[in-house]
């Protein structure tokens, strides 16, 4: 049994669904305390968890609000005391469609902008003085492959994680004082729950992504957690500014 995250405490953003919830798993079984946040309900990832003696919590939270943002980490400091790893998952992604730059409209942009690139900076501010009063802590940003690739027909979205890894960089200098490590993890394309019913992520694209791998096979949200495991723990301990990519060798850096 994996007890590296013992009594550790984890808030999960995007946690309802998909790459969330698996991470929320995983995180438990390595041990954890975990709050699941999202504006949608993750009660029934709550009610499995805690169906397996595995201890979590649902928070509803809104990464793009500030207030909601801030009520989530001090619900979950009343609940567990502390906060020990944020996982900063919450993204938009499976609900866009593909299409030419030239059509995307400035409310679109500005909306994955919001969730994907703000989303990420209020949470990481958000938990930030509780990791530095207590001198250590972990954040995981979610990535992407396509940052690195230059995906064409998707510009916010690729845009919106390129800063992500800028961001990952920049708050592992500003943390790292406070023995606080910030890494960030690339997934390929992910066949989640909600990925899998929109059919600008399966067929030809499906068939595309697994072709450029050097593992050729669909990956899935468990593929993930070994990485995420690691960020989170004290065998990590040196490592931080990263961005892992984590897509069955599609990338090579």
């Amino acid at each position: 049994m994996d007890t590296r995250l013992k009594d550790k405490v984890a808030i999960v953003t995007g946690g309802a669904r998909g790459i969330g919830a698996a991470f929320c798993e995983g995180l438990a079984l390595a041990g954890a305390k975990v709050v699941i946040a999202d504006v949608l309900d993750a009660s029934a990832v709550a009610d499995r968890l805690g169906e397996r003696q595995l201890s979590s919590i649902y928070v509803r939270a809104d990464v793009t609000s500030k207030a909601s943002v801030e009520s989530l980490v001090a619900d979950t400091v009343r609940e567990f005391g502390t906060v020990d790893i944020l996982v900063n998952n919450a993204a938009l992604l499976a609900d866009l469609h593909t299409k030419p730059f030239l059509d995307i409209t400035e409310d679109e942009w500005d909306r994955v902008m919001t969730v994907n690139v703000r989303g990420t900076f209020q949470c990481a501010k958000a938990v930030a003085p509780v990791m530095i009063k207590n001198k250590r802590g972990r954040i995981v940003n979610m990535a992407s492959g396509t940052a690195f690739k230059g995906t064409p027909n998707f510009l916010h979205y690729v845009a919106s994680k390129g800063a992500v890894v800028s961001m990952t960089r920049s708050l592992a200098r500003e943390l790292g004082p406070h023995n606080i490590g910030v890494n960030a993890i690339a997934p390929g394309l992910t066949m989640s729950e909600a990925v899998v019913v929109n059919p600008d992520w399966t067929g030809a694209a499906s068939t595309a992504g697994i072709a450029a791998r050097a593992i050729q096979r669909a990956e899935v949200p468990a593929d993930l957690i070994s990485t995420l495991i690691y960020l989170c723990s004290d065998d990590s301990n040196f490592v931080t500014g990263q961005t892992i990519s984590v897509d069955g060798g599609a990338l090579t850096r």
